[in-house]
């Protein structure tokens, strides 16, 4: 037997399923098409093997395990919000030097004007949020394609970065909480009390939604298959916190390097807010539908003019966290910050995560594990001795991979009609 059944108050007969048929239905979703993130994470899986063995002394070490998580920030962040405008069917070509120029105005007002950094950082979310809302505007408002009107801001934020940097000008930063973001770590005690409450949390979520969805009678996931869900990520963290609160320093005597990198919240924060935003919101539900097919949305009563703007909105300020996070790390700013590979990687990491190119499909943690798989990469072939352009080389080609299983997938899918 695969599933068991119920009968409510009313009489009517619930069919509960089982561990063994959820497995079937999830293997079913997979040959129809329907792979989410499964092939980032085998392909995540099977990069960390192939740099673990080949420089098993460095790349697996606790102090390349952190750097990760503080190299790829910056393109994790941008990553998130392009994700929103990805499910549309868009493109933000613009959100890699959207992040400099707001890096630069916060370090213009931490270091040229001296303002505290409650001010600064607020400062460059909010010109975040006015470069997201002019794009949209652009796009929904004149129908200027979002190809167009990025590719243009792309272009005009260079120079708008140099201009603000007097042409070449580097500003360095010292306020110490502005660089402890980025730099610095939790301590061995926070870093495992914020790994115990992850994981309790995550278990209460789980156990809860079990328990409501049973008690009103609706279809839920087998409790094991909950089970293994929280077991899976217990697992996870705490494997991860017990590499990262070792002893990572070069030479402990002079400064003691260990704890969970005060990113790694930031990140697991924002995961979280938008993935709900997405996953249990109607405007989340809204931004899916106008992806799907924005005329059926339309006539169905939705804004999807407001629906288009926000998007770009959410991008521009995922993108200005982005630029406080590589400022922070880099402790300045300069007119390459957010430029060279920054937005190629970040669009890169989204679609390897698993967002659809063709809108309607994604989630904000396709983001997260693409960026990983970005880190791994440029990472794991620069501790291996390749040149900057074989890793361009290698990571195009992850990229081309990806789009193609989008592709296939979404073929596939549409023949079995699903």
């Amino acid at each position: 037997m695969t599933t068991t059944t119920t009968t409510t108050a009313g009489g009517i007969q619930a069919v509960k399923p089982t561990v063994a048929s959820h497995i079937r239905d999830y293997w079913g979703r997979v040959r129809g098409g329907d792979l989410g993130s499964l092939p980032a994470v085998l392909g995540l899986l099977v990069l960390a093997l192939i740099f673990g063995v080949a420089r098993s002394d460095t790349f697996l070490s606790a102090l390349n395990f952190a750097n990760l998580f503080t190299q790829g920030a910056q393109v994790v962040f941008i990553a998130m919000g392009l994700v929103f405008v990805l499910l549309l069917g868009e493109i933000d070509l613009s959100a890699g030097f959207a992040s400099g120029v707001c890096g630069a105005v916060m370090a213009i007002l931490l270091t040229n004007e001296g303002l505290p950094w409650y001010v600064a950082i607020p400062a460059a979310m909010l010109t975040g949020i006015v470069i997201g809302l002019v794009l949209g505007l652009l796009v929904a408002k004149l129908g200027i394609p979002s190809f167009v009107v990025t590719l243009a801001a792309f272009l005009g934020f260079q120079g708008v970065l140099l201009t603000m940097l007097k042409g070449g000008q580097n500003i360095s930063i010292t306020d110490e909480f502005v660089r402890s973001l980025n730099n610095d770590n939790l301590s061995v005690a926070w870093s495992w009390g914020l790994t115990i409450f992850a994981i309790a949390g995550y278990a209460a979520i789980q156990l809860n939604r079990f328990r409501s969805r049973n008690a009103r009678n609706l279809i839920a996931d087998p409790l094991g298959i909950v089970l293994l869900r929280i077991g899976g990520l217990a697992v996870l963290l705490i494997a991860a916190t017990a590499v990262l609160t070792q002893e990572r320093a070069i030479n402990p005597a002079i400064n003691s390097l260990k704890g969970v990198p005060i990113v790694v919240p930031i990140i697991a924060i924002a995961m979280i807010v938008w993935g709900f935003v997405l996953g249990r919101t109607t405007y989340g539900r809204h931004v899916y539908a106008v992806g799907g097919n924005a005329e059926a949305a339309r006539r169905a009563g939705i804004a999807v003019d407001r629906i288009r703007i926000s998007v770009f909105v959410i991008c521009s300020f995922m993108a200005s966290i982005g630029g406080i996070l590589v400022v922070s790390r880099a402790s300045s700013v300069d007119p390459n910050t957010g430029g060279s590979n920054i937005l190629l990687y970040s669009v890169g990491a989204a679609v390897i995560g698993g967002t659809s190119l063709f809108g309607g499909k994604g989630k904000v943690i396709n983001a997260v594990i693409g960026g990983a798989v970005i880190a791994v990469i440029d990472n794991g072939m620069g501790l291996m001795g390749f040149s900057s352009g074989q890793k361009y080389i290698f990571t195009g080609l992850v990229l081309l991979a990806a789009a193609s299983v989008d592709a296939l997938a979404r073929r596939r899918a549409s023949a079995s009609g699903s």
